[in-house]
């Protein structure tokens, strides 16, 4: 159900607390990117809110092109770019730019924006965000292909429309549609055969959703002549890791909490019941997170897998529920122990392991032997000196039995 080598990655919103100073937020998100691009990470989503102060990145594209010259090989993408924010081809070029100056390490993350008190700042009616969403879908992807667009909307008008930087990426740069409960993002990923980035799917709504919106999208998809691979449907969840699950659960104490109220507050998410003695120990109850050990992280992995029927990337959302050191931590356990089992880079470790194991007394043979065999050319050549006492004894080898004939 899953690849032989299954991506990682994170998913950053960011989410921070509002007594933090913004800018060590921003410092400190970008040398998680770093950090995880050391550990051998595939992947980081850099998110685009422009409201309610808790996630602080306004720009992904400034994000990206700044990570980019700070890391080697992680792929760089908008988690997500708003849609409805922008013009189409504004967008496009700084999308095609970024290709250029990444080279090709960019992906493009696309929704129709979280927070509704964004598009009321910007006089965007809410019950259009997800049409004009699936509209500049429709222009954006022939425009980063370098075709030529004109097209009229109530909100857009593109009239002979080109970006002036054809891909780096053939045909264009990967492309991918976020998807939370609804079907709005499964049936526009399926409309143009894109990826799909389903968030929270370690919630229990999130979950269930898994499997109803693969089939909405390979039913979209193939219903428009197109097909739905696998392999770019990356899964969200969140998770904090330790060494014990009692450390864990004392780490998230740091600032789950904070994260709690801002759900319940601004995003009018309310992820656990009204007047619970604690919020934390409420939401760790659904289930809807691991806070654990590397062992509770492979064991939800492979449920997810089970659940959904396979997937390309497993990310984590990065919530600063713990302190950096033990942020960082948790990043550093999952890439130890986590990532090696769903890729499969220790299978010849182990088999070679065993297999020396399981051929000890051959092997321990046949070394003693030939160390013997050394001896006893010693003894001949120099009559028995410098031998230390009892070495013959110890190897329990008759060195007559070997010794050369005279």
């Amino acid at each position: 159900m899953l690849p032989p080598r299954l991506r990682f990655g994170a998913f950053i919103a960011p989410h921070h607390p509002l007594e933090e100073n913004p800018s060590l937020c921003l410092h400190r998100d970008m040398e998680l990117v770093e950090h995880m691009d050391r550990l051998g990470y595939d992947e980081a989503w850099i998110g685009e809110h422009h409201s309610a102060g808790y996630e602080t990145i306004a720009s992904p594209e400034l994000f990206i092109a700044a990570a980019a010259e700070r890391t080697r090989h992680i792929r760089l993408g908008t988690g997500v770019s708003s849609l409805p924010y922008h013009h189409p081809l504004i967008l496009a070029d700084r999308i095609a730019q970024l290709d250029h100056m990444t080279r090709g390490r960019v992906m493009f993350g696309v929704g129709p924006g979280a927070l509704s008190s964004d598009a009321h700042m910007m006089g965007i009616p809410v019950a259009a965000q997800r049409e004009r969403m699936e509209e500049a879908i429709d222009v954006l992807i022939p425009l980063l292909r370098g075709e030529t667009v004109t097209r009229t909307t109530d909100w857009f008008t593109l009239n002979e429309a080109r970006v002036q930087l054809m891909p780096w990426s053939r045909p264009m740069v990967e492309m991918t549609v976020a998807s939370l409960i609804s079907p709005s993002g499964a049936r526009a990923a399926g409309k143009h055969g894109l990826g799909l980035l389903s968030i929270q799917a370690t919630s229990k709504a999130g979950f269930n959703a898994l499997a109803s919106n693969w089939a909405i999208a390979e039913q979209v998809a193939a219903d428009n002549g197109q097909a739905m691979d696998r392999s770019r449907w990356r899964l969200v969840g969140q998770m904090h890791i330790a060494e014990t699950r009692e450390q864990a659960l004392a780490d998230v104490r740091f600032g789950l909490s904070k994260w709690l109220a801002y759900f319940k507050d601004v995003a009018n998410l309310p992820l656990v019941p009204e007047g619970v003695g604690d919020p934390v120990e409420a939401y760790l109850a659904t289930d809807s997170a691991v806070v654990g050990t590397p062992d509770d992280a492979i064991e939800r992995i492979e449920l997810l897998a089970r659940e959904s029927g396979g997937f390309g990337a497993f990310l984590l959302f990065a919530h600063n529920w713990a302190n950096w050191t033990a942020t960082k931590a948790s990043y550093e356990m999952i890439a130890r122990y986590v990532m090696p089992h769903f890729q499969q880079l220790n299978v010849n470790r182990v088999a070679s392991y065993e297999w020396v194991k399981a051929n000890r007394p051959r092997f321990g043979e046949q070394s003693r032997a030939a160390i013997s065999a050394a001896i006893a050319r010693h003894e001949a050549e120099k009559g028995g000196e410098h031998i230390r006492p009892g070495l013959m004894d110890v190897l329990a080898v008759d060195k007559d039995a070997i010794a050369p004939k005279r």
